[in-house]
């Protein structure tokens, strides 16, 4: 036996609200979760602009340091007797520091009073003003190849020396450079970042 007409359309109502309440909720739940994927996205975002925006700038710093290296290796190879006689062999001039450095007056020559011991020195100290100048807390250090005691007349490696931001584990210094031991001993926090050139004069 059919129920009567308006118990039907009561029951009816009944069916399609309760189907209306259930569609809603479903509803302020999908939007939850598309707001959690989206706030994920947006955070991974975050983290791959500001690598991007990072990276020119670390990429001028070291075309800075080759530049920087190529002159002062270009200031050796003109004074070959310099080298060979030890006026270039300097300590490290990192200091993890970024005191502004100038070039005393006594340490600059001229011709023809200039000598090979005289023109190192002019040549390092330049160098080494520049290298702080252009680059954060920047520094050099140079040294001959070795051989059973027997310091080399003709091979030496530079290695240029600065800091900058250690932000993503990519840039990590520790991880991806070759900082000769007088500085990684020396400096560990903040790391440095090094670049490493060997040549022949």
């Amino acid at each position: 036996m059919k129920p009567p007409p308006v118990q039907r359309k009561a029951a009816h109502k009944i069916k399609r609200k309760t189907a209306h309440h259930r569609q809603a909720g479903s509803s302020l739940i999908e939007g939850l979760v598309a707001m959690l994927l989206l706030s994920f996205g947006m955070l991974s975002l975050g983290v791959m602009l500001s690598y991007a925006v990072q990276m020119p700038k670390l990429s001028g710093y070291r075309a800075m340091a080759a530049n920087l290296a190529a002159s002062h290796i270009e200031r050796i190879r003109a004074n070959p007797e310099g080298f060979s006689n030890g006026g270039y062999d300097k300590p490290s001039t990192y200091d993890n520091s970024s005191a502004i450095l100038t070039v005393d007056g006594a340490d600059i020559c001229v011709y023809p009073t200039c000598d090979f011991a005289s023109l190192a020195t002019m040549d390092f100290e330049q160098a080494k003003v520049a290298v702080r100048t252009q680059l954060p807390a920047g520094g050099i250090f140079m040294l001959r190849d070795s051989d059973s005691g027997i310091i080399s007349t003709t091979y030496g490696n530079l290695w240029v020396v600065w800091e900058e931001p250690d932000t993503h584990a990519a840039l990590d210094p520790s991880s991806s450079d070759n900082c000769p031991v007088e500085v990684t001993q020396a400096y560990t926090d903040p790391r440095s970042r090094c670049l490493y050139v060997r040549f022949k004069i």
